[in-house]
């Protein structure tokens, strides 16, 4: 017997309402919280989400906090970068001191 939700996913649910473009986004929203999601401290991907931004790991106990839906984000990312002074965009040239 074939399941009953094959083509609307997660939005089988919401029935017709709400539109087709705000249930393709629904769609794409909890496919990618419900994903597994990579630890940062034992790159296991046994990360749940605890509540909104609050993510942990079953394996190491590791709680962190990350986005609403994804366990990283790109601005995370890049700040993690900034704080350790590694460069933005790998092509990037380093600024040269003026001398006055």
């Amino acid at each position: 017997m074939p399941r009953r939700t094959k083509k609307v996913g997660p939005t089988g649910g919401l029935g017709p309402r709400y539109g087709a473009t705000v249930r393709k986004r629904y769609i794409e929203v909890v496919t990618k919280m419900k994903a597994p999601q990579k630890c940062p401290q034992c790159s296991s991907k046994t990360v749940k989400r605890q509540s909104v931004g609050v993510w942990k790991c079953r394996k190491c106990g590791f709680t962190f906090t990350g986005g609403a839906y994804v366990s990283s984000t790109k601005i995370g990312t890049m700040a993690r970068r900034a704080a350790k002074g590694i460069p933005l965009e790998a092509g990037a040239p380093k600024e040269k001191e003026e001398k006055a």
